[in-house]
């Protein structure tokens, strides 16, 4: 398969359709590609109609570059990762897998700017995060949710604003960052290191202030990022989790029973932010951001050592400190609601408690003058049938 024109095909895909965030190429699927978080079939270039087997393992070998290791990893464990680049500069994280004996191959676009905290419109309160000077930071959420956005943001405020040595550990490199006032080195795994564990024990010996790494996947790994954190690292990840709570049950199941007691006491100390993201369906189309914030505190460093009990849980500890700029999802999903960004049906599908919502929903439309009772409408459905008589 000829890589001049799949870079052909990808160019045109993405002239028309300039918010494509996903290309899927699937057995039996004609290819496809997902806008603003839903897929439409393509053509492209000569993959035309439900694609072969064959064409999907000739698409693989291209975009995998031909590499014997990361055939050798796709033989193993099934699935592996990599980059891809057109001649224009447009990247895409790519994950190559097997599913019922076939390739698949999904890309993900990836911007080619640097975005900032502003750009991103994210709660004044993140901008804290790049001023800490040790302690570790986690972004929770789905694939694709946009962990990896916030961190690129935070990474260059830091870059923007302090003079120290920077190291990523990515898989792979998404967003890449040019020298400003610090100095950024970008690592990526199955190039440049082999697990995450490796090359986080090996960046404590490489005198950075701060240490990206793309994913904490398993105890060896979190073990080394406290004590990272511990020694006067600032440590930011992520984990595919949906909330605070979840975050921390996630880490601590990480470990053996016998060493978890000590591992929350650790992690209380050096836990300074916990983000949970969701990408919510945007009035008008597009996507946009809604955002859990719990930082730390007394009450938080508490529940993250004994964990949750009764009334003491992360939600109602987070939605108490509102005040200090922190937020739950719901919170944050009402004020879309209340900027008019989310629809009522959007609100009620993401939010973590309907009866509430609802309630708060109602609160909104009420200040805004909007009848809430369902009376006005059986008032209209009266005059009408009046009407007909």
């Amino acid at each position: 398969m000829d890589r001049t024109a799949i870079d052909q095909a990808f160019a045109a895909a993405l002239k028309a359709f300039p918010q494509a965030s996903d290309f899927n190429f699937t057995v039996n699927k004609a290819p496809q590609l997902e806008v603003n978080g839903e897929l439409k079939p393509i053509d492209f270039g000569e993959l035309k109609g439900p694609l072969s087997a064959q064409q999907t393992s000739a698409f693989a070998e291209v975009v995998m570059h031909g590499s014997p290791t990361l055939r050798e990893q796709l033989e193993e464990t099934g699935s592996c990762d990599c980059a891809y680049s057109l001649p224009d500069g447009t990247r895409f994280r790519v994950n190559v897998f097997i599913a019922r004996g076939s390739q698949s191959i999904v890309m993900r676009v990836l911007a080619s700017d640097v975005p900032s905290l502003e750009s991103l419109k994210l709660p004044a309160i993140l901008g804290d995060i790049p001023k800490l000077k040790n302690g570790m930071v986690l972004v929770a959420g789905a694939t694709g949710s946009g962990k990896s956005t916030t961190l690129a943001a935070i990474i260059d405020q830091v870059n923007s604003t302090r003079p120290v040595h920077i190291v990523t550990l990515e898989d792979p490199v998404e967003f890449v960052h040019r020298h400003k006032l610090g100095v950024v080195n970008q690592r990526e795994l199955g190039t440049d290191f082999k697990e995450f564990s490796d090359g986080l024990r090996a960046a404590l010996r490489q005198a950075p202030k701060v240490i990206l790494v793309g994913e904490m996947r398993d105890a060896e790994t979190m073990e080394i990022g406290i004590k990272a954190a511990e020694t006067g690292h600032l440590v930011l990840s992520t984990l595919h989790t949906i909330d605070a709570g979840q975050t921390i049950n996630r880490i601590t199941g990480m470990f053996p029973l016998e060493e978890r007691q000590l591992l929350r006491s650790r992690l209380a100390q050096v836990l300074r932010f916990v983000i949970g993201q969701r990408l919510l369906p945007k009035e008008g189309g597009g996507r946009v951001a809604a955002l859990e914030i719990m930082g730390s505190s007394m009450r938080s460093r508490e529940l993250v050592q004994n964990g949750e009990e009764g009334d003491k849980t992360f939600y109602q500890v987070i939605a108490d400190s509102k005040a200090v700029g922190w937020q739950t999802f719901d919170q944050h999903i009402v004020e879309l609601f209340a900027q008019k960004l989310i629809s009522v049906d959007v609100a009620k599908a993401y939010c973590s408690d309907l009866s509430a919502m609802t309630k708060e929903i109602d609160r909104v439309r009420s200040a805004r003058g909007e009848d809430t009772s369902g009376l006005g409408q059986l008032e209209m459905a009266y005059v009408r049938k009046l009407k007909q008589i």
